[in-house]
């Protein structure tokens, strides 16, 4: 019997038509964005020179085959890596995640829009010294902040409205599908080439986010943007080649993506692209914590000069009755944490961990998640005496398009029946609403970063460039990343 279902070819799915025109069309003419772009580019390499510090990221980091060397080769910043494109992407993309310290971006689905520089500059600079060698103009950085504008809209846009959690995806399908999209254009796709391989990232198996949560939350969480940027380069090379696409990759009846990964329903949309999510993204500033914790950790920071000798003991702690946390819907769902952590990346998911090193220390850095300070006892009897619920009105808020706020309180109660005034603060440093207070916060942040890795000099050239925006939109990529090596 015939089945009766057509094999004629249909057109594209109007999600990837709009994606390919977005990326080849769409004129960047917003100076908030550009300037927003160069802020993000210099804290999201400054996140990766941090991770440099770390064996667990640099054990990942070089060639797939040591010794292997790859002409005009992209470079990794902070090392004497020069890799093909792919592999390169995969090492920036690593180390700018590795301690959960770059950008935000939340929605329905959240994330961390940075990642796709992993597959953007590897891609541009690559390109760059392919041209040079062959007596062409390279690209420059204008191109790359560029891509990073269109790349951050492209996953910002989608996450909006569609959580890809609710179905158990992890948010870095948004990074190959963003990066996907602009490293075909900066090849220099075609609307069909880009397309073809936009369709390819979404029929690729999607990864879980099993490593993201309790009880098997891992270092995956560390690099699987990494391994999404570096895939979304090979398959925009692949589509560059000639590699054909799935116009129907998410509508096709019973084996698209959306029946088979999204319980049938289309993706909804709640603007056009343009450059909205770079203006509004939520930079990572003072701690490197997922973001629903950030204004948490601020508040127990406020705290701390306020009780802290009241409570840096464990006598003093077997002193309180409860602490209490206040928050938003999000933030419960994914790093409310009860019992032991077991790593690293299940401590900077945790928000009674987070809110008691804050507590006690006044301070929260990356080697807070390391074992020597969480075996220390007192974090886990605070963490023991907290409970998390949640606020309608900041779950409302967090979800506002013209608030996008990222509210936490805390509050203290002890056994003799005193308490702690209620800590509430409800936009992070890093949010938009904080720009004035957060932008020379944050080139402290990439100064103390640099310092990390360069002598005096060479941080004085870096941070010329990047902190002049003519001088920096300017410069040839390949010259731009030479400044980073070591």
């Amino acid at each position: 019997m015939s089945s009766h279902i057509s094999n004629v070819r249909p057109a594209p799915d109007q999600v990837l038509v709009d994606i390919a025109d977005y990326v080849l069309n769409y004129k960047i003419d917003s100076s908030e964005a550009y300037d927003t772009a160069r802020n993000c580019l210099m804290d999201t390499l400054g996140c990766g020179l941090e991770a440099l510090s770390y064996p667990a990221c640099t054990k990942l980091m070089g060639p797939i085959v040591p010794g292997t060397v790859v002409p005009n080769g992209a470079k990794v910043p902070g090392t004497q890596f020069q890799l093909d494109p792919i592999q390169a992407a995969f090492n920036i993309g690593a180390m700018i995640r590795w301690l959960d310290f770059n950008d935000t971006w939340l929605a329905a689905e959240w994330g961390h829009p940075s990642d796709n520089l992993g597959g953007i500059l590897a891609t541009a600079d690559w390109i760059s010294r392919t041209r040079v060698a062959q007596g062409k103009a390279p690209l420059t950085v204008k191109d790359v902040l560029t891509g990073m504008i269109k790349a951050h809209e492209i996953q910002g846009v989608l996450a909006l409205e569609n959580s890809f959690n609710r179905v158990g995806l992890d948010h870095v399908i948004l990074v190959k599908v963003a990066s996907t999209a602009v490293v075909t254009g900066l090849l220099g796709g075609t609307k069909d080439e880009i397309i073809n391989a936009v369709s390819n990232a979404w029929v690729d198996g999607q990864s879980l986010r099993t490593y993201r949560h309790t009880p098997n939350t891992g270092s995956r969480k560390s690099w699987a943007a990494g391994d999404a940027t570096s895939r979304a380069v090979r398959l925009a090379l692949m589509a560059m080649k000639g590699e054909m696409g799935y116009p129907s990759a998410l509508t096709a009846k019973t084996w698209g993506f959306y029946d088979v990964s999204f319980k049938g329903q289309p993706f909804k949309f709640q603007r056009p692209y343009g450059s909205y999510v770079m203006e509004q993204v939520l930079f990572k500033i003072s701690f490197p914590a997922e973001f629903h914790a950030q204004t948490a950790v601020e508040c127990a920071l406020t705290l701390h000069l306020q009780i802290g000798e009241r409570i840096n003991s464990l006598d003093k702690i077997a002193q309180i009755e409860k602490i209490v946390i206040t928050t938003h819907e999000s933030a419960i769902r994914i790093i409310d944490k009860t019992g032991p952590l077991a790593n690293p990346a299940d401590r900077d998911h945790c928000i009674q961990y987070m809110s008691a090193i804050g507590l006690l220390k006044g301070n929260l850095t990356a080697a807070d998640y390391e074992d020597d300070v969480a075996n220390d006892a007192r974090v886990d009897a605070l963490r023991a005496k907290m409970q998390c619920v949640e606020k309608a009105e900041y779950t409302k808020d967090y979800l506002d398009p013209e608030k996008r706020s990222i509210a936490n309180a805390i509050q203290v109660f002890f056994k003799d029946g005193t308490k702690s005034d209620n800590i509430a603060v409800e936009y992070p440093i890093g949010h938009r609403r904080r720009r004035g207070e957060g932008i020379p916060e944050l080139v402290k942040k990439f100064k103390i970063n640099l310092a990390r890795r360069f002598p005096a000099k060479q941080q004085a050239a870096i941070l010329a460039v990047c902190e002049n925006q003519k001088t920096l939109e300017a410069t040839p990529v390949h010259e731009f990343v030479n400044l980073f090596e070591i």
